[in-house]
């Protein structure tokens, strides 16, 4: 049957806004936000990848720092032993891709700057597949991309999300080159700015693949539940010369199967029948089979079917009350140092996660991997995502607003097909002053633009009321974004930071609306093993006497709808650095750095096992 066009939360700016990724300089060709097709011919281009370390910038700029036209990008080699090239990729310095650079050599560990990265990959072409692209997972931060000596594509500066450039006119048959420049400078104007609390990796981070499509491809499709109806509403997007007026078959297991025909910038929208579709859960995470043919182009995913929303203060997933016992994860690796990527990190760190016995993460502070998404969805993990609008930056800059923009395009137009994902987070501990304030009420109203299926929060602080005494009596949440947000949340460490551990018993929350209200992070630094009484910060006793404090006022406040202490595993930070304790760790995790348990791990899991909501 040819479908009815439906309303659909994912709204339809998402659809005409994710495909240009933030582009730096005129006439530059559009980057491409949306993966071309999850069926396409894929080739990918991990594995060692040439570089050179470029600490002044000269494969880019002169001695005058004027814009060079011979720069690294050419990849040029002397003809013969007249010429001079003073610069050569070689084999024996090489990366692995993805990965970082800090903790691939030693001598990188602390650096930031320029690092030039160059391999080879051969093409042939298929009739069945004309156009050509290279998709980056992710470069942290700023890269530039040329194939065989031609720039393709704008400036992308966004470290965390992907993009894809098509390169259909620049790729020849045969050996072909591909060189690109990954700048991890800090700079006051960037999402995130000159200070964090987590470590400035820098690298082709995440997968770089080769993509081949046919002249017109499946762009991407999307399908959610309703929440006011037994319907699912979707939409799907083709892109290409043959894009209008195209007949598309789409295919949802337990829904069936349905015609639409796209309109004339190639979208369809549609409604299916969701009686029989089973709903996702953290108890029974269903992924169903969904499918897309327009023509030779097909669209294949498994997804997760469910609803989430609030509703007189209390969280709701599939209209049932939830509570939500969580843990905050930085993207660090538990097999190895440095950044984790792929599939294999991601079940690691979720499956320890499930092992403390969580139903939720909140992922900080940042977009992570693709594959840790996917997997909560297996897992049944529900997820806080967010971009890393954080600490200091220049809230008053109307360019940094449209990177933060950026970074909540790019993401949710990666990830909104997750069931996994519940919350979008547009920042972290941000304070509240009225440009902050304008700054933060503009990205929440964006992303209630991009997608109504989800709902919106940012971790914030709590307004502290003391007695007489100077005891801490009440935590009044009422920061100005609060207005907007519809899950409020705050981050407090009474009792690391200020205060001892027992001070939390007898504190009342106070919140200016009636929303539901996460504790998105506490925590106490601990080092592994280490002993002392439950006085002695850093030990191990100490860090139980904290939890036990912690966890048994949270889990029976009333008002509480979740919480996620901070944070599971230690990882590198710049400010960090109390040589014997610390040694550029934050050591609030809950098992350190290698993956070994600490006894505030088990303290955690008791609790969570004990709690009945």
């Amino acid at each position: 049957m040819i479908s009815h066009v439906v309303g659909c939360a994912m709204s339809l700016t998402l659809l005409f806004t994710m495909f240009s990724g933030c582009v730096r300089g005129e006439g530059a060709p559009p980057l491409i936000g949306g993966l071309p097709g999850r069926a396409a011919a894929t080739t990918s281009l991990d594995g060692r990848w040439m570089y050179i370390c470029d600490p002044y910038d000269q494969g880019r700029i002169d001695f005058l720092s004027r814009p060079r036209s011979d720069g690294f990008w050419q990849d040029r080699h002397p003809r013969d032993e007249r010429e001079r090239v003073e610069y050569v990729f070689d084999d024996s310095h090489t990366l692995e891709v993805p990965g970082d650079w800090n903790t691939q050599d030693e001598q990188f560990f602390f650096y930031e700057g320029p690092m030039w990265y160059r391999r080879s990959f051969s093409y042939a072409p298929d009739p069945a597949r004309t156009r050509a692209f290279l998709c980056f997972g992710g470069a942290a931060t700023v890269a530039d991309v040329w194939v065989n000596g031609t720039k393709v594509g704008g400036t992308h500066e966004v470290g965390f999300t992907p993009f894809h450039i098509e390169i259909t006119d620049t790729v020849r048959e045969g050996d072909n080159t591909v060189v690109v420049r990954v700048d991890n400078t800090r700079r006051a104007d960037q999402v995130p700015a000159l200070i964090t609390d987590w470590w400035n990796y820098g690298g082709l981070t995440r997968s770089v693949s080769l993509v081949r499509t046919a002249g017109t491809f499946v762009r991407d499709a999307h399908v959610e539940l309703s929440r006011t109806r037994p319907v699912v509403n979707g939409w799907v997007q083709l892109d290409g010369v043959g894009m209008a007026k195209a007949a598309v078959q789409v295919t949802l297991e337990h829904a069936g199967t349905i015609q639409v025909i796209t309109d004339e910038r190639g979208i369809a929208r549609f409604e299916m029948d969701a009686r029989r579709v089973p709903r996702w859960s953290p108890t029974s995470p269903v992924l169903c089979k969904f499918d897309v043919q327009a023509g030779d182009a097909a669209f294949s995913d498994r997804v997760g079917l469910r609803t989430i929303e609030t509703r007189d203060g209390d969280l709701l997933l599939n209209g049932e009350r939830v509570f939500l016992k969580g843990i905050c994860i930085h993207e660090e690796a538990l097999s190895h140092r440095g950044r984790a990527a792929g599939e294999a990190d991601a079940r690691e760190l979720l499956g320890l996660a499930r092992e403390l016995g969580c139903n939720y993460v909140r992922l900080a502070h940042y977009p992570h991997d693709e594959s840790m998404l996917r997997v909560a969805d297996e897992l049944g993990l529900m997820v806080w995502a967010e971009i890393p609008v954080y600490w200091e930056m220049e809230y008053t800059n109307p360019r940094t607003l449209e990177l933060a923009k950026t970074h909540l395009r790019e993401m949710i137009g990666r990830d909104h097909g997750r069931a996994s994902v519940i919350i979008w987070s547009i920042g972290n501990e941000t304070g509240e002053d009225a440009d902050k304030t304008a700054f933060r009420t503009a990205l929440g109203r964006y992303v209630k633009e991009l997608d109504g299926s989800r709902l919106v929060s940012a971790a914030l602080f709590a307004r502290q009321e003391r007695d007489s005494q100077g005891r801490l009596r009440r935590m009044i949440v009422d920061d100005p974004f609060g207005e907007v947000a519809d899950v409020l949340a705050i981050n407090q460490y009474v009792g690391w930071y200020h205060d001892q551990p027992e001070s939390i018993r007898d504190v009342e929350v106070e919140l200016a609306w009636n929303k539901p209200f996460l504790i998105s992070e506490t925590g106490a630094g601990v080092r592994a093993g280490r002993h002392g009484s439950e006085d002695a910060v850093w030990s191990e006793a100490f860090g139980v006497r904290y939890y036990r404090e912690q966890l048994g006022w949270a889990l029976g406040l009333e008002v509480c709808d979740g919480i996620s202490p901070w944070i599971l595993k230690d990882f590198l930070s710049p400010r960090r650095p109390l040589y014997g304790v610390q040694d550029w760790y934050n050591r609030k995790g809950l098992v350190s750095e290698t993956g070994e348990r600490k006894q505030v791990f088990f303290e955690v899991q008791r609790r969570y096992e004990a709690c009945d909501r």
